[in-house]
């Protein structure tokens, strides 16, 4: 190593042509560093420096060596500069407890762009029927997150603002208004079959909410259709089997491409957009950091809810 580093404090010296600049580059004093060089010259028996009051310059056999061993410490400096980015990237394994249409509308419109960044990064997303509150479950381990809608997790949690308010669409296929008449109010549901949510066999089906004039209100329907999962209920109104009550944007590339038509637009409210959630006791890894950044939503946020946001 002591002929290694001789050999790296000499190419330091060729290319400054100064001891004192080679020095500094090196952490030296220059008389040690001057000391260097003639046991150098000394151990391979040639000179390799010209040395006068105001430069330093190669004898022939220096310039020789300086363009023999450049190469190899430059592939040597790159090498440890890629082994440093390998140690400073993040790495590691986040897993996310939520529902299949968080990762369809938070989710997975930014993986690519994640995966392609952060290689070293393992991502795990469990979704759990008999969980109503992914913040909640984020308390627990091994979940190092959860998703819910708004930000009331509660004063030991850090929420992170990841998607926009959105709303829920009664939407039918073109097949199925064929054959029944576009509901104008939503009192006029209970004519149609509707395609419900039941998370669990215990639970009630949940009722479609809507609003008028600032006052919220609920419609209870019925249908031959009940399902536990949002995916499925649009599935199923895809197909025609009567209308489902879903997110507007998980419905809009059907609505974009015709498959499904939307109904009592007017008629249905805007909730707060999903958070990323956390205790404020964990203290966040890089790779966890980078995956909260990676997901903030840029748009507005609501008043009184700043401080609720990292």
């Amino acid at each position: 190593m002591a002929q290694v580093n001789d050999l790296r404090a000499f190419l330091a010296v060729a290319r400054e042509q100064s001891f004192t600049k080679a020095a500094a580059k090196l952490g030296l004093a220059p008389s040690d560093l001057s000391n260097t060089m003639r046991a150098l010259e000394g151990r391979l028996g040639v000179h390799l420096l010209v040395r006068t009051p105001r430069s330093v310059t190669l004898t022939a056999t220096g310039e020789r060596l300086m363009h023999a061993i450049a190469p190899l410490f430059d592939r040597i400096a790159k090498n440890e500069e890629a082994a440093e980015a390998a140690r400073d990237k993040p790495r590691g394994v986040i897993r996310v407890t939520c529902t299949d249409e968080q990762i369809e509308l938070c989710i997975r419109p930014k993986l690519a762009k994640f995966l392609e960044d952060y290689p070293e990064i393992t991502l795990e997303f469990y979704v759990d029927d008999d969980v109503d509150d992914g913040c909640a479950n984020a308390v627990e381990e091994p979940f190092d997150a959860g998703i819910c809608m708004g930000a009331s997790t509660g004063k030991d949690m850090i929420a992170v603002r990841i998607g926009p308010d959105w709303r829920l669409a009664v939407v039918g296929s073109p097949a199925y208004f064929a054959r029944h008449s576009l509901p104008e109010t939503p009192d006029e549901l209970i004519r149609h079959r509707c395609i419900n949510l039941r998370p669990r066999p215990a639970d009630p089906i949940h009722a479609w909410e809507f609003e008028k004039d600032g006052e919220p209100f609920t419609i209870e329907t019925a249908g031959q259709l009940v399902f536990n999962r949002i995916t499925h209920a649009l599935d199923a109104a895809v197909d025609g089997f009567g209308l489902a009550y879903v997110p507007e944007e998980l419905a809009s590339s059907y609505l974009a491409d015709g498959r499904l038509e939307a109904a009592l637009a007017d008629w249905s409210p805007y909730f707060q957009g999903f958070h990323l959630c956390y205790p404020k006791d964990r203290q966040p890894s890089p790779a966890f950091a980078a995956f909260v950044e990676a997901l903030k939503y840029p748009g507005p946020v609501g008043p009184g809810l700043e401080n609720l946001y990292i």
